[in-house]
């Protein structure tokens, strides 16, 4: 890819846990031909410990701050797409971090859809709660300004499928940049 200012180098997906942030930026970095990188599973390969192990024992300011590192050094990275953790946006160093190096995308859904994604996910630490509505009501409510603060575009996802909401990202960027409407005029 170009090293051009104009032509954003870096693409950074943000949103809540269970929006498809890992799936859509897997879907985008093939059809960009751009390195797929997750802030999460590069937590993971950094410390050897999966994010729940890491949330039982250094709770979530620990996992946060190793996150942080995480999402500095990816984020210096060149031609990729990054899936950030949903709380990525907590941290002020992220958040510039992002909207420094990369075109920012918020996915977004609606609680409903957040549920329905997430009932039988077992390594989401911040839903081992007995009312995980309530934990992502409030952390969506946390959170929301967050993520319109850094995005630079708002996808909603709804419930369209993988491949509609990886269509709408993509008219979104070719809409954004004339460098991305000529490469994907075939969308």
């Amino acid at each position: 890819m170009s090293t051009n200012p104009l032509i954003p180098s870096n693409i950074f997906l943000v949103g809540p846990m269970g929006v498809g942030k890992t799936t859509i930026g897997k879907q985008l970095s093939e059809k960009l031909n751009l390195t797929f990188r997750d802030s999460d599973q590069e937590v993971e390969e950094s410390t050897g410990a999966s994010i729940p192990l890491i949330f039982e024992v250094e709770g979530e300011a620990g996992f946060r701050k190793r996150e942080c590192g995480a999402v500095a050094k990816l984020t210096h990275e060149h031609n990729v797409v990054l899936a950030t953790g949903g709380g990525v946006v907590l941290n002020e160093h992220n958040r510039t971090c992002l909207k420094q190096n990369g075109y920012v995308i918020y996915l977004h859904a609606t609680v409903e859809d957040l549920l329905e994604r997430t009932a039988f996910c077992t390594h989401r630490p911040l839903l081992k709660t007995e009312n995980p509505r309530e934990r992502l009501e409030q952390i969506l409510a946390e959170r929301e300004s967050l993520y319109k603060e850094v995005a630079d575009a708002v996808i909603r996802t709804g419930r369209r499928s993988k491949q509609e909401v990886l269509r709408r990202v993509l008219r979104c960027l070719s809409s954004q940049n004339a460098y991305y409407r000529k490469m994907l005029s075939i969308f």
